[in-house]
């Protein structure tokens, strides 16, 4: 039996027209199966007690991509350039990351959640990097298969001993980033400008952090690919779970 991973959707509320979804993108769940992992979709929709009890029936956490982080959680009021806000999604990952690091299981945060994971710990976010003048150029219109700039690894990171090199080219679909990072975090990888693009754990063995989507189009890359090779990571330190 292939291990269990929690991964975490969103939800969308109600309209006139529709009830409340739990949604996610496919691809999450093609890229996790192809490492070789099973994913369980831990939704907003669940209880805390039901998220309680998924998370712990599993080896590990994905922390999804989607909309921002409350500012709230991290002690600022919204400005005008902050987008749309899921607090029952904030709710529901807050509670399944809490369990997944009392049980010490790896977790991977993609984009939101790489966001997510230093909120946790007590950092913060620049709510619109333009607005904050922290950079440009980072919101990516070109399709999901391809790479939008490069970023600098550290080598003795666990994405850096991963991939191999110091070097990654990585696709970019955000508009906030880490401002001031988390004391329980360390700064892996950044791009030219000084964007934080990774993160782990000084306190977990495997807590990691990565502000692009490692899933959007490594469902059909090779194996040598450095993304295939983050997610293959994960898998390892699952498995080793």
């Amino acid at each position: 039996m292939r291990p269990l991973v929690a991964l975490t959707t969103s939800i969308q509320p109600s309209s006139e027209e529709e009830k409340p979804k739990a949604v996610i993108f496919a691809s999450y769940i093609t890229v996790l199966e192809r490492v070789g992992l099973t994913p369980v979709l831990v939704s907003p929709a669940h209880s805390p007690e039901a998220i309680s009890d998924l998370v712990s029936a599993c080896s590990g956490l994905v922390l999804s991509g989607g909309a921002d982080i409350d500012p709230a959680r991290y002690g600022q009021a919204p400005i005008p350039e902050l987008g749309e806000v899921n607090l029952p999604r904030d709710a529901a990952e807050f509670h399944a990351l809490e369990v997944a690091l009392e049980r010490r299981m790896p977790v991977l945060g993609v984009c939101r959640g790489h966001q997510l994971l230093n909120v946790y710990f007590g950092g913060t976010l620049h709510q619109d990097i333009e607005a904050a003048a922290a950079g440009n150029g980072h919101v990516q219109t070109s399709p999901w298969g391809s790479h939008h700039h490069s970023v600098s690894v550290e080598p003795s990171s666990i994405v850096g001993r991963a991939i191999g090199c110091d070097r990654i080219e990585i696709n970019s679909y955000h508009h906030q980033a880490l401002d001031r990072v988390a004391p329980a975090l360390q700064v892996t990888a950044r791009a030219d400008d000084g964007m934080v693009e990774a993160v782990e754990s000084r306190e977990h063995s495997w807590v990691v952090g990565v502000q692009w989507h490692p899933e959007r189009h490594e469902a059909d890359a090779p194996e040598t690919d450095p993304n295939i090779r983050v997610l293959a990571a994960f898998a390892e330190a699952v498995r080793g779970r």
